[in-house]
């Protein structure tokens, strides 16, 4: 990771579109007549998070490379007109049985990335999703196969109680606020550190450079409980995925504190076919290092 925070950062112009209603950021690599591959961000994180090298990788590999900020995220229409239940509010209606009423739903993100791909004029599109973004990409691949040509889900899970879930200490982590000796900034990236790889350690000072470099780009903070309560109430997605006909890659660290290793199990157990590569000391990020080893399976997923 740079120490300067600027990794995820292209001289590309961000650009916009017009989809499902709202204005979406979008920047792209690469040559429009390669086969189109779209990077889906996950929660609460903005397209920069992404690395350019990551992208440049995948141009090497023959791909038009698209990422975009999702709904409510980065320079993307927000949707502060609507509030999310609290976290509790979420986990009591939920445990009794009653509808919890969201501002949207990762379909409605599914929808935003096929909106994209519409907008843009692109018959169909690879997709890779990380987190957040492994979820919303496994809908769009179920629901619109015809535009969807291979699916790569990364650090993420199926949706199934119990699989992919992270444990009390983890949730202590997220959910923290700052005390009197500490700033937001401090504890964004004690969290990062804390869900980050034990074998591909980065500095707090590399961390904090990031934390800061998106802040300037765009400030998020009141999306994330919105975003949150899309991921909480979706459901399992098993009988989506078993409908997941196109070639289907589930990558995932085996130090994951955030999305346990059993979310990919599950993942791959339900969607035919798939192939399922776990890497041992990665956690919830991008290490650099493994960055080349990442854009050569997701290209022989696609059969590049």
């Amino acid at each position: 990771m740079r120490e300067d925070g600027r990794a995820g950062f292209s001289d590309q112009p961000t650009k916009f579109i017009e989809s499902n209603g709202i204005s979406i950021a979008y920047e792209t690599f690469g040559d429009p007549q390669s086969p189109a591959l779209v990077l889906v961000a996950g929660l609460n994180w903005q397209l920069v998070r992404w690395p350019v090298a990551f992208c440049d990788l995948l141009v090497e590999r023959g791909f038009f490379v698209i990422r975009f900020d999702n709904r409510d995220i980065g320079l993307t229409d927000r949707i502060d007109d609507r509030r999310a239940p609290s976290l509790l509010r979420q986990c009591l209606k939920r445990y009794f049985g009653v509808p919890v009423t969201v501002p949207y739903t990762l379909d409605d993100m599914a929808n935003d990335t096929i909106g994209l791909l519409d907008t843009l004029g692109l018959p169909a599109a690879h997709l890779v999703g990380m987190s957040m973004g492994g979820m919303i990409s496994q809908i769009a691949a179920a629901k619109y196969s015809s535009r969807v040509l291979s699916l790569t889900s990364m650090m993420s899970t199926s949706g199934t109680v119990g699989k992919g879930q992270p444990g009390v200490l983890t949730m202590i982590q997220m959910l923290k606020k700052p005390s009197k000796s500490q700033s937001v900034l401090d504890v964004s990236v004690e969290t990062l550190q804390f869900i980050g790889s034990p074998s591909y350690p980065v500095s707090d000072r590399a961390v904090r450079a990031t934390v800061l470099a998106e802040s300037k780009r765009a400030r998020s903070r009141a999306s994330y409980p919105r975003q949150i309560a899309a991921i909480n109430t979706a459901g399992n997605r098993i009988q989506l995925l078993s409908q997941v006909s196109v070639p289907a890659l589930i990558i995932h660290g085996e130090e994951d504190r955030l999305v346990p290793v059993s979310g990919a199990l599950d993942t791959a157990r339900h969607i035919p076919h798939a192939t399922l590569k776990l890497f041992a000391g990665l956690g919830h990020n991008l290490p650099g290092e493994l960055l080349p080893e990442f854009a050569d399976l997701i290209a022989a997923n696609a059969g590049h």
